[in-house]
């Protein structure tokens, strides 16, 4: 019987288990140094928030794997011997294979600051991370200020859980506004504005220097690009995160920053496959990037994978980019492209309630007024809806008069429609 070894469990490789499972008898075993069983990474910052427990964050009961025939073995692969199929582990024990699926995901960041490995400093990642954040933050007596570098969704999201247990934050962020380089300047400015209000200590076009420690070597404080010493017990570093691939370094596996995989997310080695965040593709679909660390494409890969190694091969097509998050409370969609620095051929049309924390953004092409790409802050949108208008290239005018047609939000919501079509009017007629 075929023997499928996945290297990682999560929403990739557990989503290429089930559905291998769904169309074969073949033998599956998943691997995973992390934890046994497949948890929601998404949800890690509700456990240190005290909204559920770890348990809460596994989607499947314990005897799901056994039932359906997925071996669960943990252990950390040190080597891929793929001329001879079979993974060594850093125990000393091995396993043989016939087809393999790389997805051991990513890994935090670190860009040799001096002192970024000391007590105290850490990023936000994995289950270990989170029970390190248990011991380095537990409280604002053992951790009265933390400092975290980089502004992006895992810094945001560490900031609102050490705010939970009243940890004063400083947030380092290089550009003019926080996620200044993905978002257009109205809604980097609402974030920024926004995380100030919850009283976050927001330093714009700052970076980290050095991490200072005290005689017992941890952190004692940081300094800056702008030489300002600031005092601090933990430091989290989420700038960004960066395949997990360094297991394959000596292997005839081909490597960039990511495992290197073909539109059918191949590898230069035959039987030999990566998905999710480690993969990195050679032929990336429109304006996608290489290598795009998000939960869907993640769970996509897994089921485009699952289908060629059953025998009906399958290209990945990931179609319309989109994407959601959360900046504190307010709740953030992205659709198509809406770049930070419109391109030539761009324009943008930006409305944002006087409130703030309500925008909505909608690029489209200047000459032919197709729709590219819609950006909303604090408005639920229907992704099939936006979906369809983006790849049927519907103009402008037709988007903004048919908003309420995409409309997501609960009942009694407060809509915006028709200041939103109010302002669209007048913007035409200044224009």
């Amino acid at each position: 019987m075929k023997h499928i070894a996945i290297i990682g469990n999560g929403i990739a490789g557990i989503t290429a288990a089930r559905h291998i499972r769904k169309l074969s008898d073949y033998k599956i075993t998943v691997i995973s140094a992390e934890s046994k069983y497949f948890f929601s990474r998404t949800a890690l910052m509700y456990v240190y928030m005290g909204h559920m427990k770890f348990e809460h964050t596994q989607p499947y009961e314990n005897w799901f794997w056994e039932k359906n025939r997925i071996a669960l073995k943990q252990g950390y692969v040190t080597k891929v011997l793929a001329q001879e199929k079979k993974l060594l582990f850093q125990d000393g024990t091995s396993l043989n294979y016939d087809d393999l699926i790389i997805a051991s995901g990513s890994k935090p960041n670190k860009f040799g600051w001096p002192g970024q490995d000391l007590k105290g400093v850490q990023g936000l990642y994995s289950k270990q991370d989170l029970e390190l954040l248990e011991e380095n933050a537990p409280n604002n007596k053992l951790c009265k200020h933390a400092v975290i570098v980089g502004g992006g969704l895992i810094g945001i999201e560490l900031a609102e859980m050490l705010l939970t247990r009243k940890i004063p934050v400083t947030f380092l962020v290089r550009e003019h506004a926080f996620w200044g380089n993905v978002l257009p300047k109205g809604e980097a400015d609402l974030v920024t504005g926004h995380m100030r209000k919850h009283h976050i200590n927001v330093q714009l076009e700052t970076e980290l220097k050095e991490i200072s420690a005290n005689e017992n070597g941890r952190v004692k404080s940081i300094i800056t690009s702008k030489g300002e010493e600031i005092s601090c017990d933990f430091v989290g570093l989420t700038a960004g995160v960066s395949p997990s691939v360094a297991f394959l370094k000596d292997s005839d596996i081909e490597t960039g920053k990511g495992v290197k995989v073909n539109k059918y997310l191949e590898t230069n080695i035959p039987n030999i496959y990566a998905i999710g965040d480690c993969a990195e593709q050679m032929e990336p679909s429109g304006l996608r990037k290489p290598i795009e660390a998000v939960w869907y494409t993640g769970r996509m890969m897994g089921e485009v994978v699952a289908q060629t190694i059953c025998g009906n091969k399958m290209a990945y097509r990931p179609g319309i980019w989109f994407n959601s998050a959360k900046f504190l409370d307010i709740e953030y969609q992205t659709y198509g492209w809406v770049w930070a620095k419109p391109k030539a051929y761009e324009k943008q049309f930006y409305w944002e309630h006087p409130d703030g924390n309500i925008c909505i953004n909608i690029a489209y092409h200047k000459n032919t007024r197709a729709v590219l790409g819609i950006n909303t802050f604090g408005i639920r949108m229907r992704h099939e809806v936006l979906n369809k208008w983006i790849h049927q290239e519907k103009e402008i005018d037709f988007v903004v008069k048919n908003l309420k047609k995409a409309h997501f939000d609960p009942e009694f919501y407060h809509t915006y429609y028709s200041d939103i079509q109010l302002h669209f009017k007048n913007q035409l007629q200044l224009a």
